[in-house]
């Protein structure tokens, strides 16, 4: 390992995903903090530099296995099922990669979170900082939003009767509204949830990720700063602790080592933030030596900081897809991924799923830019001809899952691995509220809102009308929407961080992304991820 340099960096903040932009960008503002943001992945230049797949709204291709974009980091969603996670290795982290996805938490989540990390959480103390990250086309002048904001937010132009969308979102908001769920049309607002459009990150039609947001030209609001440097392709390995001059023995943080083109090297620094994400930060904390002291030494590490939460009480949430033949007229344009969202509560104890209806069958969404938006290419090859009933499909995820994940790190021939089990299902609570999303999905595609366009529903009626069946089915389709949180979660001393981000046990050293967010939203959490990145920074610069 080559020896430390003599430059020391304010902050280094690790992995350059939504939270760790929105961090990095606002600690900036101060011309006199110097700060370093380290990329495992590529950091392009500018919004012309990324590849056209990782703009292109109207496809997931980064998603995709064997995607260059794309950690897939080897999971398993239960015992018995393995997984490949997708996870953005690039600048922009998910928001690159994902749908587009932009979604508010809910205000009964922000009372979970204030619970457990103080009122700093509470959506009163958190709504300046919703309001400060977003440009909402639609809502912007509207009390609660924000115009000026670095994250644009758009919706397609959908009606209370389905009007302006494509053929199969009208047909769900009207087979919702029948079943009478309201018609919710704004999604970050706390209105009664139902139906609605789907609020995107999106910027003349193009999926605008974190990085071309805070950081990247032409438009990112930190873009040229002197005193931001932005690097990628740059492996943290572990964050380096030193105890010597620290307060009563207590390990300070004083840099991270790194990898790049094949050199080891330490980055030195006198405040770390991991920014790495709910599945990367755990297992940087692990092999740094702070975690559960047993499973440290038995994977062959030094333990630094005894710390027993950390890896543990994984939050996600459980999807499943819901599949049918569709015979409307495919939209003769490129649309995004998704246009309509439809949430509601379930069962006796009120579990939340969500049913997200895609525009495109899955096969044309991994395709890539160069497929046609009516015939479903992509690299030129048809894959389905004119007039033919094409499979869609809507993704039913469980949002309130009550099961709970670890991560952790297990000997191997070289350095130690990490095993992700996200644990889903364990509960039984949440395969009943699972079932009855499948059933709710299965009832609104079976609706007359659907008539003559919609057959062949898969799970069909039998398996449907049936516990034991469904339940098997559920398990043979299980999946997951990708909403790893809580993997290093905020609380009280016994915790991993406390409720401003920093790790308990460790001096210099914070935490600023999902892991440290104890639930997973009962939304998808992109939003969430920029919102922890800006909350940090206001903890940080207030001094806290």
């Amino acid at each position: 390992m080559t020896a430390p340099g003599d430059e020391v960096w304010d902050v280094v903040v690790v992995g350059a995903g939504a939270a760790g932009c929105a961090l990095a960008a606002r600690l900036s503002e101060d011309p006199w903090r110097r700060v370093l943001v380290l990329e495992a992945g590529p950091f392009p230049s500018s919004a012309a530099a990324f590849p056209a797949d990782a703009l292109d709204a109207a496809t997931i291709a980064g998603a995709g296995v064997g995607h260059p974009l794309n950690w897939a980091h080897d999971a398993t969603l239960r015992e018995g099922r393995p997984y490949s996670l997708a996870r953005g290795r690039v600048a922009g982290g998910s928001t690159t990669i994902n749908g587009g996805y932009f979604v508010r938490p809910r205000r009964a989540d922000h009372e979970v979170w204030a619970g457990l990390g103080g009122r700093e959480w509470s959506r009163e103390a958190c709504l300046p900082a919703l309001e400060r990250l977003e440009t909402d086309a639609q809502y912007g002048t509207d009390a609660l939003h924000g115009s000026s904001g670095p994250m644009p937010v758009t919706r397609a132009p959908i009606g209370p009767d389905g009007s302006g969308g494509t053929a199969g979102a009208a047909a769900f908001v009207r087979s919702a509204r029948a079943a009478g769920l309201p018609f919710e049309a704004d999604k970050n607002s706390e209105q009664p949830i139902g139906v609605g459009p789907l609020p995107m990150n999106l910027r003349d039609g193009e999926r605008w990720n974190a990085a071309l947001a805070y950081l990247l030209p032409p438009v990112g609001v930190a873009a040229g700063r002197p005193n931001l440097e932005l690097r990628g392709e740059t492996t943290v390995r572990r964050v380096v602790l030193r105890r010597e001059g620290s307060r009563a023995g207590t390990p300070r943080a004083v840099g991270v080592e790194v990898v790049r083109d094949g050199v080891v090297s330490t980055v030195r620094a006198r405040e770390v933030v991991l920014a790495a994400g709910a599945l990367a930060t755990p297992v940087l904390l692990l092999r740094s030596g702070v975690g559960p002291r047993d499973e440290l030494v038995a994977a062959g590490v030094s333990c630094e900081v005894d710390s027993p939460r950390v890896g543990r009480g994984l939050s996600d949430h459980p999807q499943v897809q819901v599949t049918w033949l569709d015979g409307s007229r495919p939209p003769q344009q490129r649309v995004p991924s998704m246009e309509v969202v439809v949430n509601t509560a379930v069962g006796e104890a009120g579990d939340e799923v969500e049913v997200l209806p895609l525009t495109r069958p899955m096969s044309e969404l991994l395709a890539g830019p160069g497929a046609d938006a009516g015939s479903g290419t992509g690299s030129g090859a048809a894959s389905t001809a004119p007039g033919t009933p094409r499979r869609l499909t809507a993704l039913v995820a469980l949002q309130t899952s009550r099961s709970r994940g670890r991560i952790r790190l297990v000997a191997g021939t070289g350095e130690p691995e990490p095993r992700i089990d996200l644990g889903y299902l364990d509960d039984a609570r949440d395969r009943a509220a699972l079932r009855a999303g499948v059933r709710l999905t299965a009832g609104l595609l079976c609706s007359p809102a659907f008539d003559g366009v919609v057959s062949e529903v898969l799970p069909d009626e039998a398996v449907v009308g049936d516990d034991e069946l469904l339940d098997a089915w559920i398990l043979d389709h299980l999946g997951t929407a990708l909403h790893s949180c809580g993997t290093a979660a905020f609380g009280g001393p016994s915790a991993v961080t406390d409720g401003v981000g920093r790790v308990n046990g460790v001096d210099g050293l914070r935490i600023a992304d999902l892991s440290i967010v104890p639930t997973a939203p009962r939304r998808g959490p992109a939003l969430t991820a920029v919102l922890v990145g800006e909350r940090v920074s206001d903890f940080m610069r207030s001094g806290r």
